[in-house]
């Protein structure tokens, strides 16, 4: 590739992904500029991927929000570019799916976040995304063999608490939540909790609240990574009702809102829900913008493979 852009780090968006595409690449000004891709299905299930030939750095953004159906035309994508002459080539996928199977808890169950991690690590030579739901697994470099880097919500979704909510009481479900609640609280100098989590499905869950006089008149937002089923959050808005607090927000990561999550959040008592523009949010629910803190770890990350190649 000659010309202006010689140099650019060219960066293809996967259908649906165009907005966040182009809001990476304005910020990051003549260092990235977008190039076409056009993905094709075919009436049996089949895709087809066309892309602009790459230069010698390029990127594919893609969040994962429903990667069985993503993962197969973006590894098209990456196999494509590789082909046309890409010699770095990098994944900006905001919501990285996968994570939450790290182990197998059954005998005979798939360990999906490795076996998921070893396919996009073939592909990709690095990785952008936004706080991965790491549990048992303390770092992406333990499954994924790919350089990665991860931009932490933390900072955007306490400023939102900061300008949104008076008096705020930040409450997490479960014990996976406490590293984001205990950070945010820290940021926005609030009290927190968090609850004590018993799941016995995908759909059933109990959680039980301490006594909350403590902090009556406050307003409790309920903080988490994912909300999926929605079932978590809901819970705990139940336990809410009839206390002497003001209505609940519920604010989340990312929002992937999965059957009737939304309606059974607005319906179990949550006044506000917001969540970050990882994925891509419905009507109605608030926006947290991440685009600033993905195009300065975007740029990071490309100067680090330019300077130290794989």
């Amino acid at each position: 590739m000659n010309g202006p852009h010689a140099g650019a780090l060219q960066l293809y968006a996967m259908p649906g992904n165009e907005a966040r595409a182009d809001a990476l690449a304005a910020r990051l000004g003549p260092r990235v500029r977008r190039a076409g891709l056009w993905l094709h299905r075919f009436p049996d299930g089949e895709s087809l991927v066309r892309v602009q030939p790459p230069g010698m750095e390029a990127a594919l953004v893609c969040t994962l929000r429903d990667p069985d159906a993503l993962t197969v035309p973006l590894l098209m994508a990456a196999a494509t570019l590789r082909e046309l002459g890409a010699a770095r080539l990098g994944l900006v996928a905001p919501y990285l799916a996968y994570m939450r199977q790290d182990r197998a808890f059954e005998p005979g169950q798939a360990v999906s976040a490795r076996i998921y991690a070893a396919l996009l690590s073939g592909h990709f030579d690095w990785l952008l995304t936004v706080d991965p739901h790491l549990h048992r697994i303390d770092s992406l470099d333990r499954v994924y063999s790919l350089r990665s880097r991860v931009v932490h919500a933390a900072a955007p979704i306490a400023r939102w608490v900061a300008s949104e909510i008076e008096q705020p009481l930040l409450i997490g479900p479960d014990a996976e939540s406490r590293q984001w609640v205990a950070e945010v609280a820290e940021r926005v100098h609030a009290p927190m909790l968090v609850l004590d989590k018993q799941r016995r499905g995908d759909l059933e869950v109990s959680s039980r609240l301490p006594d909350l006089r403590a902090w009556s008149g406050r307003t409790p937002v309920l903080l988490d990574d994912i909300a999926s089923s929605g079932r978590t959050l809901a819970v705990v808005l139940e336990s809410l009702r009839g206390r002497a607090m003001a209505p609940a927000a519920c604010v989340v990561t990312h929002g992937l809102f999965a059957l009737d999550a939304l309606e059974l959040l607005r319906a179990s008592g949550a006044a506000r829900v917001a969540c970050t523009d990882s994925v891509e949010p419905p009507p109605g629910v608030e926006v947290i913008r991440l685009e600033a803190e993905l195009a300065q770890a975007l740029g990071d990350i490309t100067a680090s493979v330019k300077e130290n190649p794989p």
